[in-house]
Parts: C-alpha cells; structure tokens; sequence
C-alpha cells in the first residue's frame, strides 16, 4: 500500500453531526427564519442562467419594487450583505475627487464615510450625537457649505435605535444638485418608506432582518437620476463584481439579452423571493403598522421594569431594534449572557458609539409579536433579579 502524502488529518469535528442550537434571535440581526422561508432555501439548486433562475429574479426585483415602493427598472438583490449593498452604491456613484456628504449619528454613517475616503472621495460629515436625528435645516447648511454630489443618511440606525425622518431630504438635494443614498437595511419592511415619492435617488436593504431570510442577499434600487449619473462616469467602477453595469445586465434591467456576470447564490434568492412574498402577502401598511404597536408595548413594558429608553422622542424611535440604557450598576455582558443561557434568548450590547451604553432589542418580521414581547420583558425582569451588581 503506498504511503499517504498527506499531511494533514482529517478534522475530528468534522466527523460528527453538526450541532445548531435553537434560539430566539432578539438582537438587530440576523432575525429568525420561519419555515416557509427555510424550506425555500432548501429546494433543490438550479443554474445561475436557467430560466425557471431568471423568473425567480423577475419576482424578486418586483418584491423589491414593492416594499421600495418604486418604478425604477434598475431595481435587484446583490449577492452579499448589506455592507456589500453599501459597498456596492458607493463605488458605483463616486469617482475619485468627487464631493460626498454623510450624515452620521451612528456606526453606519460612519461605514459609510470610511468606504467613500477609500474610493478616494472627498467627504464631509454632518454629526450628530447617538440618539439624535437630522433636521432638514442641519442638511441644507451641508448641501450649501460643501455643494457634495451625494449626501448619505441612514434611515434605521440600528447601533443607536433612531429612525430618521426623510420627508423633504430628496427634494432638499435636488434643489442643491445632490443625490440621495439612503441606508434602510433595519428599516424595509419596518417602517415606512416611500422610494419614489422621497425622491430617493439609492435605496439598499438586507434580507436578515424583517425580510426574514438568511444573511447573503440585499436589494438595491437606482434611480433614473442616480442611473445617469453611472452612465457619465469617466473611469469604471473600481469592483467587477459590484459593477451595476453588468449586474444590470444579469438582472434584466437594461433590455440587453442577460450575460452571465457572476454564479449568484440561487439558494439565498429562493430565500428572498419568499421574504418578499410573505411582505407582499401581509401587505406593507399591516407590516408597519405590527412593528409599530410592538414596539410600542415593549417600549411601555421597559419603562415599568424601570429602564431607561435611550431615543428619547417617541415618533423617532426605530419599530425594529429598541435601544435602552444599561441599568446603572450592571454589567451589559452579564444581561445579554444571562438571557442566553438560561431562555435562549439573544439580545445584543451596543454597536459603534453605544458600546456599553446600551442594550438592544429587535423584533423584527415573523419575530415581531406581542408574545415575544411579552419574553423578552419577562427574560429581562429575571435578568435583573439575578445578575449581580457592581458596587458603585
């Protein structure tokens, strides 16, 4: 018998079953997936180019289109994250030397400023601290100062729990010949947004969260504005892979016989197709209006536990992901380990500029109900009862 070459062994742990608990996820993200969505993702692989793909594909942009609230043709999901879907914008819209505004009161806004100083943009920050929100005046004193071509601004801020109002902002930035890029990844599904009506030139989303399906899929819609824009450019965009050109193309957005581009997660797409199709089932306004009233009930029910909600003013608080200070005297760590090890239960700590100041709470799509609010307040009240606290 010859000798093996190989030098490496075959890893034991990768001899035994695979072992996944069974949690609710409580935190911003990822969320729960219903079996619906699951069994989806479990049908059998088909080619990235075969046309029963495609038609998956035609669905998903008209599931976008609707929670989008769009028309835009150059409507698709990239094959990756919402920071990919960021990504993707960016590099599409800026250009070397180019003017970008970024409104940050949060880790995102922040990602977003780090992304475009890569592409070699010149950019600008408005600031605000965690917790807080733009006026449409903190925008125009931007736009006027620093004339950008784009003005980032997330709509769910999901390391701070703020939901920034948008009325007004896209036509603001026309005015100023500036284009609008808008973050919603914690918010599609959650709260309303009006692409079209908003004059929002980029909008992006994730699959995780009130969507419900896994990680690895993210909608993106360009506006005809935004897709002119592309079209002047004067150099390519820096990534093959997030070229919207050919993603357009691969997509059926441009009327081009479709090219292949990429082997796209199909399996991930099954996923997407059915989180659109129980969004479009529920309805937009029953989505919102259920995210709305849950996070209500849990706000009440903090506030008799005697926490502190962190965004103070009610119509800015995000319905998906609640952010409420660390009660004074505990250890974040210790609440966020104590829900998982003895109900299962994931909330997360803060995120970016609420490290430790927070804790947050999301109850997004399927997890979205009055009984989980009703767990995770009671988890939350027996948490309180046995973690110990710091002498202060």
């Amino acid at each position: 018998m010859a000798t093996s070459l190989l030098r490496v062994p075959p890893p034991q742990e990768l001899l035994r079953p695979l072992a996944v608990p069974d949690r609710l996820l409580l935190g911003p993200g990822p969320s729960n997936v219903p079996s619906r969505i699951r069994a989806a993702g479990g049908r059998q692989l088909l080619g990235h180019m075969h046309p029963e793909t495609l038609q998956v594909m035609d669905e998903i942009k008209a599931g976008i289109q609707y929670a989008f609230q769009t028309q835009n043709p150059l409507t698709l999901a990239l094959s990756g994250s919402g920071h990919c879907a960021m990504e993707a914008a960016l590099l599409n819209l800026l250009e070397h030397g180019d003017t970008m505004l970024v409104a940050i009161n949060g880790i995102w806004g922040q990602r977003a400023a780090d992304i475009a100083r890569r592409l070699g943009a010149n950019v600008h920050e408005l600031l605000k601290p965690p917790g807080e929100y733009f006026i449409p005046r903190d925008i125009e004193q931007g736009l006027v100062q620093h004339k950008p071509l784009v003005l980032f601004i997330t709509h769910g801020e999901s390391s701070t729990g703020v939901l920034q109002p948008l009325e007004g902002l896209g036509e603001l930035c026309h005015r100023h010949g500036c284009l609008l890029l808008v973050d919603a990844v914690a918010s599609l599904g959650g709260a309303p947004i009006f692409m079209d009506q908003q004059e929002i030139d980029v909008l992006y989303s994730g699959s995780q969260k009130v969507l419900n399906a896994p990680p690895g899929s993210a909608p993106i819609s360009f506006s005809e504005r935004a897709r002119e824009k592309m079209l002047r450019r004067k150099t390519k965009p820096p990534s093959f892979y997030l070229d919207m050109g050919w993603l357009a193309n691969y997509w059926g957005c441009d009327g081009e016989p479709r090219r292949y581009h990429h082997t796209a997660p199909i399996n991930s797409f099954f996923s997407l197709r059915e989180g659109l199709a129980v969004l479009a089932e529920l309805g937009l306004e029953s989505s919102w209006e259920r995210h709305r009233a849950n996070c209500s009930r849990l706000c009440q029910g903090l506030r008799d536990l005697g926490l502190e909600l962190f965004v103070k003013e009610e119509k800015v608080r995000l319905p998906t992901i609640t952010t409420v200070r660390v009660p004074e005297g505990y250890d974040w760590k210790d609440i966020t380990a104590f829900l998982m090890d003895n109900h299962g239960m994931e909330i997360s700590g803060g995120l970016g500029p609420t490290v430790g100041k927070v804790l947050r709470i999301g109850l997004m799509g399927c997890n979205s109900t009055s009984g989980n609010v009703e767990r995770v307040l009671g988890a939350l009240q027996d948490a309180l009862r046995h973690c110990q606290r710091s002498r202060l």
